[in-house]
């Protein structure tokens, strides 16, 4: 004798066997790339332009609460058709982590824990979460890459609207020089910042906001393009009022809190004006019924999904992990030893060139200067090997020259 079972406890079975074991490859997950996710924390920590990630996590998790009505609903069933690119993208992380790009592997990471959704519970529950899915990307720190551009579209913008006031400037790549003081566009004043976080939760408006995809690609862009003018702006007044007040207002740090100020005026005003083209929320789905969801499922409950892919996902995100654990633990070399070569008609030293660079973490390091009749070369040599966080070739530390360096 059978019966067809109701089909919320069709769901509720379902879900029981599904939760556990989503939960058990995030926590495999976190606690393999432990290294990988605690770099990014770290960054979050110490940098004030990607401080705004601390959020992404429970912003993301409240997504998906909200959701949850709509993900009762569906029967996740494991998709081992997604195991493919699982595994790739923990092979692209092994091979970041072992070339020591952190920006990369944190992208390959992140995107292993938004690929496991649709391997473990199914593409249809991906599908209803996915952009709380994709907001995870938001956690992974990058974007400095644009300073040097942001930075020179800022000192454009400012010296040719001083020139426009009619205030005459003498500029020299970031720095310019007006009757009143000098001025200079540091890192702080490329309004990166501000592009990345507007960036975020204007994209979080539009999603709360807009049902139409063509809204909300709409308003991301004008999430993207008013912080840079803005940015604009808000350097142009700080040098205006440093200028028009003798040099006694935004010449210090209360310029940075003027400006995080000004930057708050109009994200206002940018969800003011965006909150004009708000659009209803869809009706709520009526709940399913036992028959309606019956005839939906057919006329037997469905067998509940076996757990196999789970564990093949499992394994995939161990293995590279696995790999590379045993390439760190190999034998590291000796001591490196680094030495100079005698260069014929050059006299040298093993002093200090006057300038170095700031690399961190070699293995070894060695410098020397040589000196001819037509003046004096510095040498400066870094090796890196057996690089990892915080001793590595390419790093957003290492730089030929540092802004605040007044050498």
């Amino acid at each position: 004798m059978s019966a067809v079972l109701p089909a919320p406890l069709i769901v509720n079975s379902a879900w029981r066997r599904a939760l556990p074991a989503m939960l058990g490859v995030l926590v495999l997950l976190l606690v393999m790339y432990r290294d990988t996710f605690g770099a990014m924390t770290a960054i979050w920590s110490r940098s004030d332009t990607f401080a705004h990630a601390f959020l992404v996590p429970p912003i993301s998790a409240w997504l998906i609460w909200r959701q949850r009505d709509a993900l009762s609903r569906l029967v996740p069933r494991p998709q081992p058709l997604w195991l493919l690119p699982l595994a790739m993208l923990a092979f692209g992380w092994l091979l970041a982590d072992m070339a020591g790009v952190n920006s990369a592997s944190q992208l390959m990471v992140t995107a292993l824990l938004v690929t496991s959704v649709p391997a473990v519970l199914g593409w249809a529950v991906a599908r209803a979460i996915l952009f709380p899915l994709g907001f995870l990307f938001f956690m992974v720190p990058i974007g400095e890459f644009l300073l040097p551009l942001m930075m020179e579209w800022t000192a454009d913008f400012t010296v040719a609207a001083l020139l426009l006031s009619g205030i005459p400037v003498y500029r020299e790549g970031f720095q310019f020089v007006i009757p009143s003081g000098n001025w200079s566009v540091v890192e702080a004043c490329s309004g990166v910042r501000y592009l990345i976080a507007s960036f975020m939760v204007g994209t979080l408006f539009a999603y709360l906001n807009y049902r139409s995809l063509r809204r909300r690609l709409l308003f991301c862009a004008f999430a993207l393009a008013v912080p840079i003018v803005a940015n604009w702006l808000r350097a142009y007044m700080i040098v205006m009022l440093g200028h028009l007040s003798g040099n006694q207002l935004a010449v210090g740090a209360d310029h940075l809190v003027y400006g995080w100020v000004f930057f708050g005026v109009v994200i206002t005003v940018m969800f003011a004006v965006g909150s004009r083209w708000a659009e209803a929320d869809w009706p709520a789905a009526a709940p399913a019924s036992a028959s309606s969801a019956g005839a939906g499922l057919g006329q037997a409950p469905p067998a509940l999904a076996p757990l196999w892919p789970v564990t093949l996902a499992a394994l995939v995100l161990a293995l590279p992990h696995v790999a590379n654990w045993q390439w760190a633990r190999q034998t590291p070399p000796g001591p490196v030893a680094l030495s100079m070569p005698e260069l014929r008609g050059m006299s040298s030293n093993g002093d200090a060139p006057a300038l170095l660079p700031s690399f961190k973490g070699a293995a070894a390091e060695a410098v020397r200067s040589y000196a001819a009749a037509d003046g004096v070369v510095g040498v400066h040599l870094a090796y890196y090997r057996q690089q990892r966080y915080g001793a590595k070739l390419v790093s957003s530390d290492n730089l030929l020259l540092r802004s605040d360096d007044r050498v």
